[in-house]
């Protein structure tokens, strides 16, 4: 009958003979709810499901890579760790360089981790390398969360607290963090109750710094600020003077009155303080030194500052 070829559900013929499925009835039930097709990787029999399996299985165990951002950070070095141990940072892991020599210090390390139940893992030294991202670890680091600034007022608390006129020391621009745990290192030596550094175009707590510092950072709080000049501000309404070290300042550096609270702001190497943090400054004091050196860079002039201060205040009837 000429009707049955519009019965629904009825499967119509091409001239070739192939037979098409029509879209209802049964065959329009039974592809309902099924959805898109799964990717390849997520289907069972494929191919590259089975490999996604082997590299994920390949991968279990092994150390991850630290990417710049994530919520982990390295200390790379021997003394560093121990004395980010004695400080009682809240260290992860310690990772080993397969065949580091055992010294005093990697004995420490053993000690402590075994005492505070950290893991402690034996890995290659390329993988060692390639975690900490090339820092020079001497074989030894540790994986701890990321640095944790102090607020800025907080360091001025800290010498009150230790009944102590203030000491703090800004940087300006210093984008090297080998200078900044310079700086770290010289405040921990010389009595500094912290040190201030801008949060953009300037050096932070990295691993390098950490490593220059020789864990002086664990002792000495680094406070990070948006705004260097409004921060100087803040510590001048506080009664601080704030003091700005300049090849051409005013005054000597032995001249200067270290008596009340203090601020060292120290530039960078070669552009020295910028135009905003130099007119903040209460006064502009240059460092005495033989014409043929132009300039220090900013983890010595911190250093020769600082010990300036601290002989000044040290000294009988001071």
């Amino acid at each position: 009958m000429a009707g049955n070829s519009s019965r629904r559900g009825a499967i119509k013929k091409t001239g070739k003979g192939n037979p098409t499925a029509g879209s209802g009835g049964r065959v329009r039930r039974g592809l309902e709810g099924k959805g898109p097709t799964p990717k390849a990787e997520d289907r069972p029999y494929h191919k590259a499901h089975k490999q996604a399996k082997r590299a994920e299985k390949s991968l279990a165990g092994r150390p991850r890579k630290s990417k710049p951002g994530s919520d982990q950070e390295w200390i790379a070095g021997r003394n560093s760790v121990v004395e980010a141990l004695r400080a009682g940072l809240p260290v992860t892991a310690i990772y080993v360089a397969e065949g580091a020599e055992r010294d005093g210090r990697l004995r420490e390390v053993f000690g402590e981790a075994a005492e505070k139940g950290l893991s402690l893992l034996e890995v290659p030294r390329v993988e060692l390398d390639r975690m900490t991202h090339g820092a020079v670890h001497q074989g030894l680091a540790a994986r701890v969360p990321p640095y944790e600034y102090a607020d800025p007022m907080d360091l001025l608390d800290l010498a009150a607290a230790n009944r102590e006129p203030a000491l703090v020391v800004a940087l300006d621009s210093v984008t090297d963090p080998r200078n900044l745990g310079a700086v770290v290192r010289s405040a921990a030596g010389f009595g500094a109750h912290g040190v201030v550094v801008p949060e953009r175009r300037a050096a932070g707590m990295t691993a390098s710094a950490w490593k220059t510092s020789a864990g002086a950072a664990a002792r000495v709080p680094v406070a990070q600020v948006v705004n260097l000049t409004r921060q100087l501000k803040a510590y001048q309404d506080a009664g601080c003077t704030v003091v700005g070290l300049a090849a051409d300042g005013d005054v000597a550096l032995p001249d200067l009155e270290v008596d009340g609270p203090l601020v060292i702001v120290v530039g960078s190497e070669g552009k020295g303080l910028s135009r905003l943090v130099a007119e903040t400054c209460d006064q502009l004091v240059s460092i005495p030194m033989a014409s043929s050196l132009e300039s220090l860079n900013a983890g010595v002039a911190a250093s020769v500052a600082l010990y300036a201060v601290a002989q000044r205040r040290a000294a009988p009837g001071a």
